[in-house]
């Protein structure tokens, strides 16, 4: 019957959109449409916390600048893994749903809010959003808004906001990176793996290990100094190499690895945590796994500290971004890496290019860390027929039997590390 009453509704709303003269929502492709005098868009829905089967592509109403905002045509949006935690509201705090997903993205300057100077339609731009980027059209606040060089893609813009601006914070205005000093970045072949590997060669005599998968190895090796896999016992391999550890410690994973990064550290060493990817081990949230994971990380005693002179620190951009006002420090460290850019010392790696209708896939191609570089939403994209025909649910009673049906099927067609 709930199958029945999900094609009746499927049906009825794809009669409704005919009548408004627009295509049915999942069918791909861009552009705006009018319903009755509601203008509208496609964008990523997330209708709860939980699976990939709370994905879908929607038509909402399109949103109108502000005052102090600018308004958006989006070329493409940066994919990163607090995507993944924030769909399985594995989050502190997280908002309420239904809600579009996403936190970066670049675009062309359709329309400006009042008050709004430095800007002129038709600017191509980078921006953070506060949630909303996997979307047609956005609208955020100018001080998240930044011009993008002429000879920077749409698909680097989006792939470069979030992963420089953590790399360069967290090297430079936390740990104080300088010349012969050494850094351990784990998942070295993300996008801030990458960021973080180009930035310290603009640093001289910089030594940087790197933890990831093995078959990442051959591609990522000549972006780093010294490459382990991220499953062998790299704490040895770093002492082998060097004896007294390393001077900073990038910790995307949490759990064990913080104990293992605070034993690296030499002294006045700094170890940062800015993740915690291994509380994320299946499709929905796992009670076990976030316990398991806080279990394993060690209590930090303040005289330990004291005594070896070892600084322990955290970083989110996000809450530096959105909830502690630091807009216009942000806004100083883009001018930076844009500076970089353009003398060609850095540039975003990007792994690949996905339609908003194929956002599922793109979520589990991180989660099973098999990207090289950042995953890039591109709006304009037309999505593979296979891949469209499994990314779009239509209807919430559709939804509501795959969070029964579909656990088992999931688990068989996703391989989930562990």
């Amino acid at each position: 019957m709930a199958k029945e009453g999900a094609e009746k509704a499927e049906e009825t709303e794809q009669m409704i959109e005919k009548e408004a003269g627009k295509e049915p929502a999942e069918g791909g492709g861009g552009g705006s449409h009018r319903l009755g005098d509601a203008q509208e868009m496609r964008a990523v829905l997330l209708a709860g916390f939980g699976g990939l089967n709370k994905l879908r592509v929607s038509r909402k109403a399109m949103p109108e600048p502000q005052d102090g905002e600018l308004k958006i045509r989006v070329k493409a949006c940066g994919l990163n893994f607090i995507d993944l935690m924030v769909r399985q509201g594995n989050i502190d705090n997280p908002p309420k749903t239904p809600l579009v997903p996403g936190f970066e993205c670049s675009g062309i300057v359709e329309a400006l809010g009042d008050s709004v100077k430095g800007y002129e339609i038709g600017d191509r731009v980078m921006a953070f959003v506060n949630y909303n980027a996997w979307a047609e059209v956005v609208c955020t606040p100018v001080e998240f808004v930044y011009k993008i060089p002429d000879d920077m893609s749409f698909s680097e813009a989006a792939a470069f906001p979030m992963n420089f601006v953590t790399a360069y914070m967290m090297l430079f205005e936390v740990a104080n990176l300088r010349e012969g000093m050494s850094v351990l970045v784990h998942s070295a072949g993300g996008g801030v793996g990458q960021a973080v590997a180009q930035l310290c060669s603009t640093i001289p005599n910089v030594t940087v290990f790197g933890t990831a998968s093995t078959f990442k190895h051959e591609a990522i090796k000549d972006s780093m100094t010294h490459l382990f896999d991220r499953n062998a016992d790299y704490v040895q391999e770093v002492k082998r190499i060097s004896a007294e550890g390393v001077d900073i410690v990038l910790d995307c994973l949490c759990g064990d690895n913080t104990g293992k990064g605070l034993s690296l550290l030499k002294p006045l060493g700094t170890y940062i945590l800015y993740g915690s990817s291994n509380m994320v081990t299946g499709e929905t949230k796992s009670f076990f796994s976030f316990a398991k994971s806080w279990w394993q990380v060690e209590k930090v005693n303040p005289i330990k500290l004291y005594e070896e002179n070892k600084v322990i620190a955290g970083f989110s951009l996000l809450n530096l971004l959105f909830k502690q006002g630091r807009a216009g420090l942000i806004r100083g460290v883009v001018d930076k890496l844009i500076g970089l850019y353009n003398q060609k010392k850095i540039k975003p790696v990007v792994d690949s290019l996905w339609a908003l209708e194929e956002v599922k896939e793109a979520m589990q191609r991180i989660h099973d860390r098999g990207n090289i570089g950042k995953l890039i939403l591109d709006v304009e994209k037309t999505p593979t027929p296979l891949m469209a025909n499994d990314s779009t649910e239509t209807s919430e009673a559709g939804e509501e039997e795959e969070d029964h049906e579909g656990d088992s099927e999931n688990k068989e067609r996703m391989p989930f590390i562990q």
